[in-house]
């Protein structure tokens, strides 16, 4: 069994370790502190060929593999949280359900300018009165004519107001519930749409996570993303390999915090000796580096699984589960070596504990995970 990366993937880490650190980690606090979204940084993404890895040549893509984009995305977050999350969001939410269900014409036209970095994508799956209840989903799409006309409300869209297409679940027939929610693409700017406040967040404050509402927005009838009524099924399907991403992204947070309090531990003296000397302290070192390596793992398998084709779903739940859990652990943890220190803003560690906390919220939360995770283990009659 491999557990190694290949050396063309080990490469591809370095030179996104290397950009990272060069582009990304100097504008972190700046980010963090201003809420600004990192357009320029995007600009330079798409220019390296990193915002469209595991999608086809022929689609503006990289031809590369769902183990690259996640380690790309792990790098990302190590430099910083913000520019992380909307990267993962554009890959994995925006973008990959057209390359999943797509036709020709939609990859052509939708997925190619955003797998080439030409704009992000954003998804459209949270409502008001329908979060980790996706099934309750209240936008509706009605047909008139050759065009769909959506109505509704959604909240928490990450890249929705600079998004260059957003895909939206609504319902298209009321009477069949689950089965009657159907996904479609909608360009930006297609009036009709308009957007919330930048909303202020704990952490992660320079992603642009905003509500859109929908009033009237028409699109062609050939903008329906698969067949009508499979929205419900896709955006589950696209939600497993969100996770991987969102793991991923968990774990460069948490690599972060690890490499600086470890960093701190050597350099910080306390009754003559270096404070790493203490056991309290080499232990949360300890403990933060053997859980981040077997998060590591846990998400490299997942990704694996779905580039072999597999089914990966409960991996992809136990892997997010696990590593946004971990990273909530290390995190804290790092201030804690920090001490005082640590809960200034002079260090990066605060930020990193802030920036890590939606992740056992987004993507399914961990109360969520573990219901899925125990319906795969034991039947469809957990949490029903």
């Amino acid at each position: 069994m491999q557990f190694d990366l290949s050396d063309e993937q080990q490469m591809f880490r370095q030179a996104v370790r290397e950009f990272a650190a060069k582009e990304i980690a100097p504008n972190a606090r700046h980010i963090d502190e201003t809420g600004e979204f990192p357009t320029e940084t995007f600009r330079k993404m798409g220019e390296l060929g990193l915002m469209g890895i595991p999608f086809p040549e022929e689609y503006g893509g990289a031809g590369g593999d769902t183990i690259s984009a996640a380690v790309a995305i792990e790098e990302v977050a190590r430099a910083c949280g913000s520019t992380a999350l909307a990267y993962a969001a554009h890959m994995g939410l925006g973008s990959a359900p057209i390359f999943m269900f797509g036709t020709e014409e939609q990859k052509q036209r939708f997925l190619k300018p955003a797998a080439a970095g030409k704009y992000i994508a954003a998804f459209g799956l949270t409502e008001p009165h329908a979060g980790s209840d996706a099934g309750a989903t209240r936008t509706t799409a009605r047909l008139e004519g050759n065009e769909w006309v959506l109505n509704g409300a959604k909240m928490w869209i990450t890249n929705a107001p600079i998004a260059g297409h957003i895909i939206f679940t609504a319902v298209t027939d009321a009477s069949k519930g689950k089965n009657g929610i159907s996904a479609i693409i909608v360009p930006g700017g297609t009036p009709g749409l308009s957007f919330g406040k930048h909303e202020p967040k704990m952490g992660l404050r320079g992603s642009v996570s905003t509500a859109i509402m929908l009033e009237d927005v028409r699109v062609p009838r050939e903008n329906l993303l698969g067949d009508p009524g499979r929205g419900f099924n896709q955006f589950l399907k696209v939600l497993d390999g969100g996770r991987i991403g969102i793991g991923a992204m968990a774990i460069g947070l948490a690599q972060a915090a690890f490499e600086a309090a470890s960093a701190y531990a050597k350099d910080r003296t306390a009754f003559g000796k270096p404070i790493g000397a203490f056991e309290s302290i080499s232990n949360m070192i300890a403990d933060m580096a053997t859980g981040i390596a077997a998060a590591r793992l846990m998400i490299y398998q997942a990704a694996w699984l779905k580039d072999q084709g597999r089914p990966f779903s409960q991996q992809a739940a136990m892997a997010k589960l696990f590593a946004s859990e971990v990273a909530e652990k290390t995190c804290r943890d790092a201030i804690q070596v920090f001490g005082g220190y640590g809960y200034s803003q002079e260090y990066p560690v605060e930020r990193l504990y802030r920036d890590q906390r939606l992740l056992t919220i987004g993507e399914g939360t961990s109360e969520i995970l573990r219901v899925v995770i125990g319906r795969h283990i034991l039947g469809g009659f957990v949490g029903n």
